[in-house]
Parts: structure tokens; C-alpha cells; sequence
């Protein structure tokens, strides 16, 4: 336990809650910086946009004899990363902000980068790559907002998880393949 933690009365938690009403779950408890957070999260949700997209063209794309498998656990990623997408726009709306879709700039604010790969091979090592910069990006967020945003900090801790899990398959999927 916190023994310097200040509890509000409840009074002023009262009136506090009645201010600025239109911002709803952004009170004046949220000590983040709500701007930086949001363009973020934007950043995050147009690198989860471009690794949904880069996963079903891989889907799509897979060949040979390695491929059904493979095929399949590209679905899977492509459709637990449009998950991510999602919680990050709600999460966004929820600060008051607006989730950035817009196409012609997409690969411009994700972290990750499109690239096809030509080999079942190197569409694994693509996937990998993208899933391990994912992983340090969503770290380095999670250790901005430290206890500024709990809300956000575990919405993201949640998908760091499922990120690490996918580079731990697509590692795995890239030691039963021929270089």
C-alpha cells in the first residue's frame, strides 16, 4: 500500500466531475500528456493498419509446400492486429482525440514498414521484423506514460503481449523453412 497516496473528499471529486463534462473520461486526474499520447497512439494505430495489411497480402500470397500453415497463421495475426487497431482508435476517441485512417500518409506514420517479400521465407522475416519493432515501440510508449495513464499503459501492456507471441511463432514458423 501507498502510505503517501492523497484521497480527494468527495465533495471536490463531486464537483470536479460536474466541470468540463464534454471531456468524458479525461479528467482532471489525467496527468499524461494528452496531445503527445494521442499522436502516439495514432503512430501505433496506422503501424497496426500496415501490419494488418502486410499480413493478408502475405496470406494471400503464400505458395509451396510450407504454405497452408503458414497461410493460415498469417490470417490469424492480420486479424488479432485489426483487433489492436481497433482497441487503439477507441482508446484514442475515449482521450478526445480523432483515429488517424487516412491512406495517403499510412505508411509515413507507421513504425513498421510495408514490405511484400517475394519467398515464404522472407514474408516470415518481414512479419518478424515489423512484430519486433511493434514490440520495442509499444515498449518505449508503456515507460512514457509510466503511471500517467493507466488505462492506456494496460490496453497497450495487453498487446505487447499478443506482439511478442507473434515474433515467438513467426521465429519458430522460420526454423522448419529452407533459407
Amino acid at each position: 500500500m501507498n502510505s503517501k497516496a492523497k484521497f480527494t473528499n468527495v465533495e471536490t471529486l463531486r464537483k470536479q466531475a460536474r466541470k468540463h463534462i464534454e471531456q468524458g473520461a479525461v479528467t482532471p486526474g489525467y496527468s499524461a500528456n494528452r496531445l503527445e499520447v494521442l499522436q502516439q497512439l495514432n503512430q501505433a494505430l496506422a503501424t497496426e493498419i500496415v501490419c494488418v495489411l502486410r499480413y493478408r497480402r502475405h496470406h494471400f500470397m503464400a505458395s509451396g509446400i510450407h504454405s497452408k500453415g503458414v497461410a493460415d497463421e498469417f490470417l490469424a495475426h492480420s486479424n488479432e492486429e485489426q483487433g489492436h487497431a481497433d482497441q487503439l482508435a477507441a482508446r484514442i476517441v475515449q482521450l478526445g482525440g480523432e483515429p488517424d485512417f487516412a491512406p495517403d500518409s499510412l505508411t509515413e506514420r507507421s513504425h513498421a514498414e510495408y514490405v511484400a517479400g517475394s519467398t515464404l521465407a522472407d514474408m516470415i522475416k518481414e512479419d518478424l521484423v515489423a512484430e519486433r519493432i511493434a514490440i520495442d515501440s509499444y515498449r518505449e510508449l508503456i515507460v512514457y506514460l509510466g503511471d500517467q495513464d493507466p488505462t492506456t499503459s494496460q490496453m497497450l501492456k495487453g498487446i505487447l503481449a499478443v506482439e511478442e507471441q507473434h515474433a515467438d511463432e513467426l521465429a519458430d514458423l522460420l526454423v522448419g523453412l529452407p533459407a
